[in-house]
């Protein structure tokens, strides 16, 4: 054998174990570090995930986010091993948009969107030129004008994908309804000032809203449910193969069914 053909030789060695040695080490890995937003998304992991992690031999510790923005970043930068927080419309977005290798792992329960009000009853009464606050990322901004749409307030042009609505994709606002979009945690402040807040239901619930005191909550698709996100290189590791199982886990589902109840879920919690 030459020098040359024993030095490749041994470098190919030496890289097929580092990569052995990486993928044990992955496999190995016990300490996880997940982040949520605040409200019921946190909670969910605090109450149902975590407990369920440290039964099989894991330490987790918790981060909490107040916007939908620093979860991903912190994913992608490697300060979180995962994230819980999002729909995967939003997800696939925000990936694409700032170029990120982040993939779902598995669905879970959301608390529905909302429409909230302190001086109308109900979406019915809405009367003309009445101030709507409702979510500025695209994506939850389709999600309430489509929930305006199903109670009737607005009408979507048709032939649009409902997932990628604007305002500019309304076609009938026969109430005149003055749109106001605001980031996603800052909806519940402004219940105050206007005659209606559409919000998330994590940040209606960390607000001490109640599903309950909705006036209107959506019908919420599976496209809208949330999912644990992940870097792509890290699916198929033993801790998030775990992570999996305990998502769809039936300790889990006596979890959402006795805390969480009126949650849109995934069918496998049905």
């Amino acid at each position: 054998m030459t020098h040359a053909l024993l030095r490749r030789t041994v470098l190919a060695l030496s890289l097929a174990a580092l990569a052995l040695g990486a993928q044990a080490q992955a496999d190995a890995k016990k300490n996880l570090v997940i982040g949520g937003t605040a409200g019921s998304n946190i909670d969910q992991l605090k109450l149902g995930i975590v407990p369920l992690l440290e039964k099989r031999g894991y330490k987790v510790k918790l981060v909490e986010f107040n916007d939908y923005v620093q979860p991903n970043l912190a994913l992608a930068q490697g300060s979180l091993d995962a994230n819980f927080f999002q729909h995967l419309v939003y997800l696939k977005k925000f990936a694409a948009d700032q170029k990120l290798d982040l993939v779902e792992l598995v669905q879970g329960p959301i608390a529905p969107l909302g429409a909230y009000s302190t001086k109308r009853k109900s979406l019915a009464e809405a009367k003309e030129g009445d101030r709507v606050t409702l979510p500025n990322d695209p994506s939850n901004l389709a999600r309430a004008l489509v929930l305006l749409e199903q109670n009737g307030l607005v009408t979507l042009k048709g032939g649009i994908d409902p997932i990628r609505a604007t305002e500019k994709d309304i076609e009938q606002n026969p109430k005149k309804l003055k749109f106001i979009p605001l980031e996603a945690a800052q909806l519940p402040r402004s219940l105050g000032d206007t005659e209606y807040a559409i919000i998330n239901g994590n940040f209606a619930i960390s607000s001490g809203l109640k599903l309950t005191e909705a006036v209107a909550l959506e019908k919420t698709p599976d496209h809208y449910l949330n999912v644990v996100a992940v870097k792509r290189a890290d699916k198929d590791a033993a801790w998030a193969r775990d992570l999996v199982e305990v998502y769809r886990s039936k300790e889990f589902k006596a979890v959402v069914d006795s805390r969480f109840a009126g949650y849109a879920k995934p069918g496998f919690l049905q």
